[in-house]
């Protein structure tokens, strides 16, 4: 089945107008009413084959009357739905709830990773994703909670079947966050996480040397309808990658950590010695 033509923007203003819908109370046939058109064009809207126009757009949100936030977002978004790419900018630090990428996530069916300097936010246990935040200079301590629930959010995606393969630098393996005890946690939660058939951890070694990862890192994700998506993380802001040659060039950044990190098992045993320091 061919992957449907569709883009970051688009999926999230059209999940943005299936919310406002559903939170107004009404039925597709009393929004199609007071709209002033088809029942059935609301549904293909709602199902995401077909679009508004601006106008329709407008009298649909005053229709449906969500908060001004939210229009006003849904309204912006409207003229950028079909653009390619999406670079997400916030203020001194990331939002605490990162809406974009925990959707996208959600749809996927398969997710890869790159982390060279700490370790995958999908693999974090509670108290190291905390030091983390301790240490960063831009996460308000008054937010951090908050962020951790979110973050176990993240986490639960991974129980979906989701298909993931984790690259990891032993770099990021051996940095001691917090307390020892807090480290050793973490390693055990890894050797446990790696035993999921679904979960594939690899370990590029530092006696890799150079290698095509130190680009920087980025999380691929592959939907079952859509073409594939990277996502790039940075101190306050994120970056969708959609362009089919931006893409391939991820996937060959991908295809050289493969060649250069440790099997699955040579991986583990990497974290069971480190369990044990």
């Amino acid at each position: 089945m061919p992957r449907r033509v569709s883009t970051t923007r688009g999926r999230e203003f059209g999940e943005g107008v299936r919310a406002v819908v559903a939170g107004s109370g009404l039925s597709s046939r009393q929004v199609a009413e007071l709209v002033d058109c088809d029942e059935s064009k609301v549904s293909e809207v709602l199902n995401g084959k077909v679009y508004l126009s601006r106008l329709e757009v407008a009298v649909l949100l005053s229709v449906c009357r969500p908060e001004a936030a939210e229009r006003n977002r849904l309204l912006a978004l409207y003229p950028t739905r079909h653009v390619l790419g999406w670079w997400q900018q916030y203020g001194k630090s990331a939002p605490i709830r990162p809406g974009t990428v925990l959707a996208h996530v959600a749809m996927a069916k398969e997710l890869i990773d790159w982390q060279p300097h700490a370790l995958p936010v999908f693999l974090r246990t509670d108290d190291y994703a905390r030091e983390l935040m301790i240490a960063s200079a831009t996460v308000p301590q008054e937010e951090i909670d908050e962020r951790l629930r979110v973050q176990a959010e993240t986490r639960d995606l991974l129980r979906d079947r989701l298909d993931c393969t984790f690259f990891i630098h032993e770099f990021a393996l051996r940095l001691q966050v917090g307390e020892p005890a807090v480290q050793a946690e973490q390693m055990l939660h890894l050797t446990m996480m790696a035993n999921w058939a679904h979960v594939k951890i690899r370990v590029v070694p530092a006696s890799a040397g150079a290698h095509a990862g130190m680009t920087g890192a980025f999380t691929q994700l592959k939907f079952p309808k859509y073409e594939p998506v990277v996502w790039l993380e940075a101190l306050n802001s994120h970056t969708f990658v959609e362009m089919k040659d931006s893409i391939a060039g991820y996937e060959a950044v991908a295809g050289k950590l493969d060649d250069v990190s440790l099997c699955e098992q040579a991986s583990l045993d990497m974290i069971n010695r480190l369990q044990r320091w």
